[in-house]
């Protein structure tokens, strides 16, 4: 899968998510129309895996954690920016999301679950903070930020 592949595949999820509010609403759609089971999971998943091991995703490493953001906010993702994140029991750092995060959660060795979840998706409210933690394993994690909005606690 090329960038441009996996660029159309999340332009097509935002536009079903655009202008929803970042709530547990949300969090419980995506679960029921595209989880773990689904064709946007599982194409999600192996465009994930696929961009980790040719090196487009995940092209940054700190503390442990490979990470990179590899779309910034467009309109025609409406207005999301695109990370993903690799990581293997293990948490990073604290961040606040001022506008809200969805995250899409794909455990690749073991049980890994990302802040106590397991595969799926998690929608973090705006105003939300937390320590993203992957334990029993490893997962990748996207990350859609409104506005690409992200506040790293120091």
């Amino acid at each position: 899968m090329s960038q441009a592949e996996f660029h159309q595949r999340l332009a097509m999820l935002t536009a079903q998510v655009a202008g929803r509010p970042l709530d547990a609403a949300l969090d419980t759609w995506l679960n029921a129309e595209h989880g773990p089971a689904s064709a946007t999971y599982l194409g999600l998943k192996q465009a994930c895996v696929t961009g980790a091991a040719e090196g487009w995703l995940c092209n940054r490493e700190n503390g442990g954690i490979r990470f990179g953001r590899i779309f910034k906010p467009a309109p025609g993702l409406y207005g999301f920016s695109v990370d993903v994140v690799d990581m293997h029991d293990v948490a990073g750092p604290h961040h606040a999301h001022p506008n809200g995060e969805i995250d899409l959660i794909m455990p690749i060795e073991g049980e890994a679950t990302f802040d106590g979840r397991p595969a799926g998706w998690l929608v973090c409210p705006p105003g939300s903070a937390h320590r993203p933690t992957v334990a029993g394993g490893r997962a990748l994690v996207l990350y859609l930020l409104p506005e690409g909005r992200i506040d790293f606690s120091r």
